[in-house]
């Protein structure tokens, strides 16, 4: 019981790692023990995130655009140049794009769609090996993927190929579960709602005022996503398979 949420040993490889969730996960694995890969598609946030968080164990910086299924392949290959095996493989990095309705354009749609939903399904496909290496009945792999509140209950805003993107991801999570599980890869998801970040603009400016219409009177902070994704990562969730914990202070239960 006590080594419940170690990740001591493990290896993950966090997308979008440089900041907001995606960093927010990645020093939580590395308190636990993990060995950290993160990727960003700028090279310097993401090498100057990766020595930062190098004070708190092993952080590899591995800059690439991973959008798509060729985004994704290079971004295994270039994992691959390190490691042999995968334990946790966190695909978080996602975009956004906010339109009218009548004017919400075609390259909006699918830049959100290829990074938010055909990434996360050709990164793992591209990693389904070194996932298989690392696995065992013993110590299980894992898929964190990680989508939105949006894609459970809709928001004022008109992005569209956002909530058509985590609202897929969250049904794909569970697809993949289905099938990877008979390989000892466990694939779940988590849906955030409001953590400040430079995608979620009003979380990370207007805090204090989102507060007032969130149940528990706060936005999430580091430790609470940080948590949520070291129990889906270690022994703790290994029984979770294909299931998306709704972090969000209860937000969800409040939309229609």
């Amino acid at each position: 019981m006590k080594d419940l949420f170690t990740l001591k040993g493990r290896t993950a490889l966090v997308t979008g790692g440089s900041r907001g969730i995606g960093r927010m996960i990645a020093e939580g694995f590395l308190h636990h023990g993990a060995k950290v890969y993160i990727s960003a598609r700028k090279a310097g946030p993401c090498e100057e995130t990766a020595k930062e968080l190098s004070k708190l164990g092993p952080c590899i910086a591995l800059p690439l655009d991973a959008s798509g299924a060729d985004g994704a392949k290079k971004m295994a290959a270039r994992y691959l140049e390190h490691e042999k095996s995968l334990d946790i493989l966190v695909n978080n990095a996602g975009a956004a794009w906010g339109a009218p309705f009548d004017e919400f354009p075609e390259s909006g749609w699918d830049k959100v769609m290829d990074l938010n939903l055909k990434t996360p399904f050709f990164l793992t496909q591209a990693l389904h090996g070194a996932l298989k290496a690392a696995a065992s009945k013993e110590k299980l792999a894992k898929v964190i993927n990680i989508a939105s509140i949006d894609g459970i209950v809709v928001n004022p805003q008109e992005t569209y190929s956002y909530h058509a993107s985590k609202a897929g991801l969250m049904h794909l999570t569970k697809r993949m579960a289905i099938r990877l599980i008979r390989d000892d890869i466990v694939v779940t998801a988590i849906a955030p709602g409001a953590f400040a970040s430079d995608m979620n603009r009003d979380a990370r400016d207007h805090g204090d005022a989102l507060s007032k219409v969130i149940p528990s009177r706060r936005i999430g902070t580091a430790e609470d996503m940080a948590g949520a994704a070291i129990y889906l990562a270690s022994r703790a969730g290994d029984y979770v398979v294909g299931s998306t914990i709704i972090v969000d202070g209860g937000v969800s239960h409040m939309r229609g």
